[in-house]
């Protein structure tokens, strides 16, 4: 056999097999947030290569496609009730579409807050499945022993009780800030990663997870809303935190979607 087709003959055997998963995300709110999830979803499927000591190379990646619509504001939706509801879960039913469309097999929505309209897309679109972030965050920790966590999120997620549902049933406490943690929280999120002002959202950020471990102690906190991370994970004062990132658990959880065949 020559040198280049011996070089060929060992390239394919690291090729992913045809029947890998194609598998999407559905991003947009923000699209900061949906493009970290991107940078995330790569970096565990990298992972997860490593794991398996295959060559990492270009051709070892699953096909995946990032959907960034403008989904109309989550939060204001759910205070708003009523038809104001049905905006989001739209323009997020015209993405999941595109994803479809494109053979999508499992899509991971890059925000906390729509998982509110979770149950309405997946009876939407049954033949994708439409991973789940704060049931996939709830068996991470449940499988590490957690009992107490601190969560910081939008109001919206809090008012659907998304993550205090998913940890119940996984036996875990979940301790939320008080009414200024709160609202330092949507002043990060909105007048700072969304605006542009990162330096503001980790100080506001910084406050609010001080604030809710003072009341109940060094718990890990999960970073509730994807904007979250983008500031406060490289915090000084986060060093000697347990900070939870539901977006890379999320992101781990779609890789091995993708990657289903080698499971």
């Amino acid at each position: 056999m020559t040198t280049t087709a011996a070089a060929l003959t060992a390239a394919t055997a690291h090729e992913p097999r045809p029947s890998a998963r194609c598998v999407g995300i559905l991003g947009g709110m923000g699209p900061a947030a949906g493009a970290d999830l991107v940078r995330l979803f790569v970096q565990a499927c990298t992972e997860f290569m490593q794991r398996r000591g295959w060559e990492v190379r270009d051709q070892s990646y699953p096909t995946h496609w990032l959907a960034q619509v403008p989904v109309p504001d989550r939060t204001e939706a759910l205070n708003a009730g009523g038809t104001a509801l049905e905006a989001p879960l739209d323009a997020m039913t015209a993405a999941a579409e595109r994803l479809q469309a494109l053979g999508a097999g499992a899509v991971a929505i890059a925000c906390n807050t729509a998982h509110a309209w979770h149950e309405a897309l997946q009876a939407r679109f049954p033949h994708i499945e439409l991973l789940h972030v704060a049931r996939e965050t709830a068996k991470r920790l449940q499988a590490t022993g957690v009992g107490r966590v601190g969560l910081l999120a939008t109001r919206g997620t809090y008012r659907t009780g998304l993550y205090e549902t998913a940890l119940a049933h996984a036996g875990i406490a979940c301790h939320l800030p008080d009414e200024t943690g709160r609202e330092l929280l949507m002043r990060g999120i909105y007048d700072g990663v969304k605006a542009g002002d990162m330096a503001g959202a980790r100080d506001c950020f910084v406050e609010a997870a001080r604030r809710l471990m003072a009341g109940h102690g060094d718990v890990p906190l999960i970073m509730g809303c994807t904007e979250i991370p983008l500031a406060l994970e490289d915090a000084p004062q986060a060093a000697s935190w347990t900070l939870v990132n539901p977006g890379r658990v999320l992101a781990q959880a779609l890789a091995r979607r993708a990657y289903a065949d080698w499971l």
